[in-house]
């Protein structure tokens, strides 16, 4: 009998994983506010790997504290952190999982500041601001960019001192690298804006900037948005093209890259990513925290929390789904983008069902798949997928409570049609909250007047 793909080492230049499925970025506001990692994002990482993923895609880790997408998440801007990251490298090495870092900054897409950045304008390609929320933003001088390259080639040097296996450069949906990337974005008249060549500089520069710190031996993957779709606000440019993105994936491959990792649009959550429901609900009780980061997160607020307005924002947002799949959001563009490289191509895009996956990489459309919100819904879902069932019995709706909740509330399935009750699914949510270590007093020399 022939082996299932799926469970068939997928095997780069500088790693090897154990099979096909990798954990897609995704996590909690579950660190520290100074950008360090607690117990509580190990266990909900030990989730995933004890599930018997290949390998997890971390969460967006923030190569500098003003490049913060989120305050709550671990950072790695300090070398002080490596022995936090070494730890949660051991806890999934542990379950015979890989792990890679997903090295990122913001830009202009910074949706909670926090505290470190609450009165600091965020740093773009751009002084335009970002459209969806209307964040504030001021095109990043040169001596800025040249910095944020050599921050990116030191988070991949921490990245591999802790004894990960790998990085990924969070070149997609909306973020600093996107900024530059998109001549929907990008009005640069410098070296790194006007053409697509300029235009991707930054990332090609951080690319060859890791090779410098790391050399060739460890890996890098670099996930990029294949097709902007840069107009869910209609009267917005519609950003790179398909074609476009090819040529990026090619410059990648040439500069260094090991691995593409293929999405799609160009802010995040964006109509195709993740694609599926929205909940209303959800945002009216949520998207009160975002209101004070950008300039049209009120307007937003009362689309949301308004039924009489819905209709508006669900025909901006829907307009786009129309004749899209749910699985498989974004294969045509991982094919395109197969056939042009020699490097692994990864497909992210509400994958679950074990059919459409094996069909996805018998086909050679991709090598791989990254899911996030069907493996939130069930961590264990290779367990079904390696008895031969195609989905497990309580598969994700899709319905974007996880994603919608995040900002707010601790990160997990919130689809009440997968729980008998309120208070399972709340028992759920607080399975990676095991962090009670005994209370101490702190040291003279550790409390700080």
């Amino acid at each position: 009998m022939n082996q299932d793909v799926i469970f068939t080492p997928l095997r780069f230049r500088n790693l090897e994983v154990k099979n096909r499925i990798f954990r897609s970025s995704i996590s909690g506001r579950f660190d520290n506010e100074d950008g360090s990692l607690t117990q509580t994002r190990i266990n909900w990482e030990c989730k995933f790997a004890k599930g018997g993923i290949g390998a997890i895609i971390s969460s967006y880790v923030p190569v500098l504290m003003e490049g913060r997408i989120i305050a709550g998440y671990a950072t790695v801007h300090r070398d002080a952190f490596i022995p936090h990251w070494r730890k949660l490298g051991e806890a999934v090495h542990s379950f015979d999982c890989k792990f890679i870092m997903q090295l990122s900054h913001s830009g202009r897409q910074m949706d909670i500041p926090g505290v470190h950045n609450y009165t600091r304008r965020a740093l773009s390609s751009t002084s335009r601001k970002e459209t969806l929320h209307g964040i504030l933003c001021r095109a990043m001088s040169l001596p800025e960019i040249h910095h944020t390259i050599n921050a990116f080639a030191r988070g991949a040097w921490r990245a591999r001192e802790a004894g990960l296996d790998g990085v990924e450069l969070h070149a997609a949906n909306g973020y600093l690298f996107t900024q530059f990337l998109s001549s929907g974005i990008n009005d640069r008249t410098d070296e790194y804006g006007g053409s697509l060549a300029n235009r991707a500089r930054f990332l090609l520069d951080v690319i060859q900037a890791i090779r410098a710190e790391v050399g060739g031996g460890f890996h890098l993957q670099v996930k990029i948005s294949a097709v902007d779709h840069n107009n869910v606000i209609p009267w917005e440019g519609k950003g790179n093209t398909l074609q476009e993105s090819v040529e990026v994936a090619r410059w990648c491959e040439a500069a260094g890259a090991d691995a593409i990792h293929v999405s799609t649009g160009s802010l995040f959550p964006h109509p195709l990513n993740p694609p599926g429901d929205f909940s209303f609900e959800t945002m009216a009780s949520t998207y009160d925290v975002a209101i004070s980061s950008g300039v049209s997160t009120l307007r937003n607020y009362y689309l949301f929390r308004y039924p009489v307005l819905r209709p508006i924002f669900r025909w901006l947002w829907f307009r786009m789904k129309r004749g899209r799949p749910v699985e498989g959001v974004g294969l045509d563009e991982a094919r395109a983008i197969k056939a042009a490289v020699k490097i692994p191509v990864i497909s992210t895009g509400g994958w679950q069902s074990a059919a459409k996956i094996r069909e996805a990489i018998n086909s050679g459309d991709c090598d791989g798949v990254a899911i996030a919100r069907s493996l939130v819904a069930n961590p264990d879902l290779l367990r079904f997928l390696a008895a031969g069932d195609d989905l497990p019995p309580r598969p994700c709706t899709y319905c974007n409570r996880c994603l919608l909740n995040a900002p707010k509330n601790p990160l997990g399935c919130y689809e009440p049609l997968r729980f008998p009750d309120h208070e399972t699914m709340v028992e759920q949510l607080m399975t990676v909250y095991n962090t009670h270590p005994e209370l101490r007093v702190p040291q003279p020399a550790e409390v700080v007047p």
